[in-house]
């Protein structure tokens, strides 16, 4: 059964139960290519979990939200396919849309699918969890929200990768708090009205701000000798 098939074969809200094709939707949907027909999906489950709540209709509810599941991760799936930068950003099996033209963004992609920028974010999130997470979250007697599940698949933004040029990681960690105090300092102080602040110290103040500055002084000239 292929996807649009397997689509057309869900009952309409108030006729059949799911039960009997959910099977048959899973597959579908794991070997399903297009992101219209993925989207469609997810609508209609979405739709058939609500009519299910209001019918107090328990496991066609369950079922649906588990369709649901499967479409929205299917189409992160896809969507990961196509690379995050706008631009140019399309790998060697791009992604296409309906009108057959390659779709050169995952932005692109989304939008012409009928999916809005939070439906694109959850969508990839998700298919980010990994599978027997997943599967566990959603067969389980309650499936976990849609929204809870994209939460475990934030990922984590790369670190910058950073030359040592060969020095121990600690020394470095080392010069960069050392540096960074200084350069705090400086913008710390380039933030101040000066003639406000001196204007409004008294003369026990001006004393303590005058010891201050001789140990300042006193450490710049240590370390100006030496570099």
């Amino acid at each position: 059964m292929n996807a649009v098939s397997a689509i057309k074969s869900l009952p309409t809200i108030g006729s059949a139960r799911l039960p009997t094709n959910y099977e048959a939707a899973k597959q579908a949907l794991a070997e399903c290519q297009n992101l219209d027909e993925c989207k469609d999906w997810a609508d209609k489950a979405a739709a058939l979990a609500s009519y299910a709540k209001q019918s107090h209709d328990v496991e066609m509810e369950r079922q649906a939200q588990r369709i649901r599941a499967r479409a929205v991760r299917r189409a992160g799936e896809l969507l990961s396919q196509i690379q995050a930068q706008s631009g140019g950003d399309k790998k060697s099996d791009d992604y296409q849309g309906m009108s057959g033209h390659t779709l050169i963004s995952r932005a692109e992609a989304a939008r012409e699918a009928g999916m809005s920028k939070h439906q694109q974010v959850q969508a990839v999130r998700i298919a980010h969890v990994p599978q027997a997470d997943f599967e566990r979250q959603i067969e389980s007697a309650n499936p976990k929200p849609l929204k809870e599940i994209a939460q475990q698949g934030i990922q984590p933004r790369p670190r910058p990768v950073v030359d040592l040029q060969g020095r121990d990681p600690e020394e470095f960690k080392r010069a960069m708090h050392f540096i960074g105090t200084f350069e705090h300092f400086a913008r710390e102080l380039a933030r101040e009205d000066i003639d406000a602040s001196l204007a409004s110290i008294d003369a026990s103040e001006r004393v303590r701000l005058r010891e201050a500055i001789n140990r300042i002084d006193a450490i710049h000239d240590q370390i100006m000798t030496r570099i």
